[in-house]
């Protein structure tokens, strides 16, 4: 029998907390195993974007979010920034890819950077360094030249750039609509099979 992947979602300070969070329900719903990593300013935007509270503490997340989702017993990890001694700061011990959702531009700068100042950080550049799959969902309009520099150094670093830009063929009905597609895109990258969306070229 094959081991279940572990992929760990980073939550910062970005608009978009709505991608995230919806993420990490999926790769729940999937069977991976999932680490959640969070900065303190994602905590002000995601009560301000979703009214929902991220405790400063993570084991309190931790508690929260399992029950949220439904999460089987040691599926779900939450790691405080500080936490130096989580199995993802270090690369004897990675997960099989990260995915910083919603990615803010001080994030995206520090990892381009190479910057360890906070476990995200460490957790991105090891997964850089140990050739596993980091995708970033950056949101910010308009990209300045600096933002867009440094999204083209992660792409060479091996990256991969997800904007959230949903797509409009579907028709979507409703914001989670548009949040399913982006969720979607992120779960395709990662090789986790879903149904958020219907694929170009499918029947209804």
């Amino acid at each position: 029998m094959s081991q279940r992947k572990t992929f760990a979602v980073a939550l910062t300070g970005a608009s978009g907390m709505p991608y995230g969070v919806r993420l990490i329900e999926c790769l729940i719903g999937s069977g991976a195993r999932v680490q959640v990593l969070y900065s303190q300013v994602a905590q002000i935007v995601a009560r301000q974007e979703m009214d929902l509270v991220l405790p400063a503490r993570a084991a309190e997340l931790q508690v929260d979010f399992s029950r949220r989702f439904s999460a089987q017993p040691g599926q779900l990890e939450v790691f405080g920034r500080e936490e130096w001694f989580a199995p993802l700061a270090s690369g004897t011990n990675p997960p099989d890819a990260m995915v910083i959702c919603p990615c803010s531009m001080g994030t995206l700068a520090a990892v381009a950077a190479g910057l360890a100042q906070n476990l995200i950080e460490r957790a991105a550049d090891v997964v850089l360094k140990e050739g596993r799959k980091l995708v970033l969902v950056p949101r910010e309009t308009p990209f300045s030249a600096i933002h867009l520099e440094n999204m083209l150094k992660l792409a060479r670093a091996g990256a991969v750039i997800l904007p959230p830009n949903p797509g409009f063929y579907n028709r979507p009905q409703s914001v989670q609509d548009l949040v399913d597609f982006v969720v979607a895109r992120v779960l395709d990258q990662l090789g986790v099979e879903h149904q958020l969306m219907r694929r170009w070229g499918t029947a209804e």
